[in-house]
């Protein structure tokens, strides 16, 4: 974490743009949202017809990682920054009714709207919480795998995410994740940019020491590839895209 970083003021400004995002999904953002993207990212048909569309409305995910998750029927399954819902959803699809997925959330305006959506839909092997992807209210060995979308490069302390989704998992547990990350370091100025956080390219690692920091949690890191179809919309993002090479990545692990 850096030091001139003012966590307080970049949570504040997280929140912000995430309550908009549930709330007014048809707003202009840094980044894309919605089917559209979701397709292209490579999410299937069949999944995004079966689940509840006003949560694709405001779907903000920067991959796809279902592939590298290989969900079977029954698996326990933890979504880090849920958001409104459209992974948890997803995922439900996979794990089946003896499966349970658990969407986790720090921002009320997101939960309210994938709660809803999940009472409508009848989902009873779906429930979203409320808490900090640093400190999982969840006990040892509660989770089969770990996904996480377009959410870990938010938090100032990555190390911590991994460390506390090492100690949810099973033995023998699975991460996915898709998440931003530069090729190059960035300087002060965007680190800490809280606009910029919140648009999930202030808070994005460089690569080799985002994989260095899963490892060191006790995760074995396999498949790494870029999402070539993954881009931001804003100039000031794509500035910043393509002087430090900041780009999306899927990534799987296991312990």
């Amino acid at each position: 974490m850096q030091e001139s970083l003012d966590v307080d003021r970049l949570e504040r400004a997280v929140k912000s743009v995430y309550r908009d995002v549930a709330e007014e999904p048809t707003q202009e953002y840094h980044f894309e949202m919605g089917r559209d993207l979701a397709k292209r990212l490579g999410y299937r048909d069949q999944d995004l017809d079966t689940i509840p569309q006003e949560a694709l409305e405001s779907f903000a995910g920067v991959g796809y990682h279902f592939d590298l998750a290989a969900l079977d029927e029954g698996d326990d399954v933890l979504d880090l920054g849920s958001g409104s819902g459209t992974d948890v959803f997803v995922a439900a699809i996979h794990v089946g009714e003896t499966g349970s997925v658990t969407g986790l959330d720090m921002t009320d305006e997101q939960l309210a709207k994938a709660r809803q959506l999940r009472d409508e839909a009848g989902m009873e092997n779906v429930s979203f919480e409320r808490g900090y992807i640093e400190n999982l209210p969840f006990e040892d060995g509660t989770f089969d795998v770990v996904l996480s979308n377009g959410v870990i490069n938010l938090s100032p302390d990555k190390e911590q995410v991994f460390t506390e989704a090492t100690r949810v998992l099973t033995t023998g547990g699975r991460l996915a994740i898709s998440d931003i990350i530069s090729e190059k370091l960035m300087p002060e100025s965007i680190k800490t940019n809280e606009d910029l956080w919140a648009a999930c390219i202030g808070g994005a690692e460089q690569v080799d020491r985002y994989t260095t920091l899963i490892e060191a949690t006790g995760f074995e890191v396999g498949d790494v590839r870029d999402n070539t179809q993954y881009e931001f919309v804003s100039e000031q993002a794509a500035n910043a895209c393509q002087k430090y090479g900041v780009k999306s990545i899927s990534l799987g692990a296991h312990m």
